[in-house]
C-alpha cells in the first residue's frame, strides 16, 4: 500500500515557499502538506487563478504534488475563548482586525471557508487544522464545571462549524481536525463526543497525529482502529516522555528544550510512538492517504531531521499486506 510521503510546511513557513519546495524535492518527498501562513498560501486569493497556478507551478518544478493543505492557526480562533495576544501572534491581520473577540471568531470562520475554496482550486480534497475550544479552559474541572457548561461548549463548536462545513461540502473538500490538547477533541472520548456534536457529518474527520497520544498515555493504535472511518489524514510526528516523579504530563510551563519537561516533541524516529503497529493498523483500515512528516524537535536541526524522517517513514511504508496469508501455503494440493 504505497502512500505518498509529504512534508508539512507549517514549521518551515519562515522560509519562502519556493525554498521549502526545493529542499523537499531534493530530499525525495512526494509532495507537501502546504501551510496557509508565511508566503506558502494566502487563502484570501482563492479566486485568483494565476496565484493558485503559481503554487502548482512551484510544486511541479520540484517534482512534488499536493494532497492536503493546512490552516491550523486560523482554525484555532474559530471557537477559542478567550481570544487574546496568543491569537494576535498567529492569525493574519485581516482576521485579527480590531481584536474584538467575537469579530475575530467570525472572520476566522470566513477564512476557513476560503481555505476550502482554495483547496478545491488546487484539486485538493482535505484540509487539516484546529477548531479551537471554548471549554478547554475547564479541563482541570476546578472550579467545578457543570455538565451544562460542557454541553454548551460542544453546542458552540457545532454552531460555528456547521456553516463552515456547508462550504466544504459545496466544494467537495473534507476537514480533518488534529486531535490535540486545546481543541474540542483532544483524546478518545472527546473525539467521540465531537463527532456526535457535529452530527457525524461526512465532511468532518480527524488528522491523526500519534505524538499527542504518547504524551497523554493513550493507545494510538486503538484510536486508529476504532475511528477507522474518520481518519482523513496522518501526521508522522513523535513525542517522548520523561516522567521521573518530578516531571509531569502537563509540561510545567517549561520551554520545549527544557530537560525538566515531562514530555516534548522530537523528530520522527527518535521518540516513543509505536510506529510498526500503527502502520499495520493503517493497513488494516485501508488508509491510503498521505503520511505527512511534521518536523518538531527543539534539540535537532530541521535540515537534519527533515530528510532523516523521510527515510524512516519510507522504511515503514515497506510494511504492506501480502497477497495471501502465510497459512495459505499449508493447503494440500493433491
Amino acid at each position: 500500500m504505497a502512500r505518498p510521503i509529504t512534508l508539512f510546511t507549517g514549521q518551515w513557513a519562515d522560509l519562502p515557499f519556493e525554498e521549502v519546495a526545493r529542499l523537499a524535492g531534493e530530499w525525495g518527498y512526494d509532495g507537501l502538506e502546504i501551510a496557509c501562513w508565511g508566503d506558502h498560501i494566502d487563502v484570501s486569493r482563492w479566486d485568483d487563478a494565476a496565484y493558485v497556478q503559481s503554487r502548482l507551478d512551484v510544486l511541479r518544478k520540484n517534482g512534488l504534488k499536493v494532497w492536503t493543505i493546512s490552516n491550523h492557526l486560523v482554525g484555532q480562533a474559530v471557537c477559542d475563548d478567550p481570544i487574546d495576544e496568543r491569537h494576535h501572534d498567529i492569525v493574519p491581520s485581516r482576521v485579527w482586525g480590531d481584536g474584538d473577540a467575537e469579530g475575530v471568531r467570525r472572520r476566522a470562520a470566513e477564512e476557513l471557508k476560503d481555505t476550502a475554496r482554495f483547496a478545491a482550486k488546487l484539486g485538493v480534497s482535505t484540509v487539516t487544522g484546529f477548531t479551537g475550544s471554548s471549554i478547554w479552559k475547564y479541563v482541570a474541572m476546578f472550579p467545578p464545571a457543570s455538565d451544562a457548561m460542557i454541553e454548551r461548549g460542544y453546542a458552540d463548536f457545532a454552531a460555528r462549524w456547521h456553516p463552515i462545513l456547508d462550504v466544504f461540502e459545496e466544494v467537495g473538500v473534507r476537514f480533518a481536525l488534529e486531535v490535540h490538547p486545546s481543541e474540542i477533541a483532544y483524546d478518545y472520548w472527546t473525539a467521540k463526543k465531537t463527532l456526535e456534536a457535529i452530527g457525524h457529518r461526512p465532511s468532518f474527520g480527524f488528522n491523526f497525529d500519534p505524538s499527542h497520544f504518547v504524551w497523554q498515555q493513550l493507545d494510538a493504535v486503538a484510536f486508529v482502529l476504532d475511528f477507522a472511518d474518520h481518519i482523513f489524514h496522518v501526521h508522522c510526528k513523535e513525542s517522548t516522555t520523561n516522567l521521573d516523579g518530578r516531571n509531569g504530563v502537563l509540561g510545567s510551563h517549561l520551554s520545549w528544550d527544557n530537560p525538566r519537561r515531562g514530555w516534548t516533541f522530537v523528530s520522527t524516529g527518535h521518540g516513543d510512538v509505536p510506529w510498526e503497529p500503527l502502520f499495520r493498523a493503517l493497513n488494516a483500515i485501508g488508509y491510503d492517504g498521505p503520511t505527512s512528516v511534521e518536523w518538531e524537535d527543539a534539540g535537532m536541526d530541521r535540515l537534519i531531521g527533515g530528510p532523516e524522517a523521510l527515510a524512516f517513514v519510507r522504511k515503514l511504508g515497506e510494511i504492506t499486506p501480502p497477497h495471501q496469508l502465510f497459512d495459505a501455503a499449508f493447503s494440500r494440493k493433491d
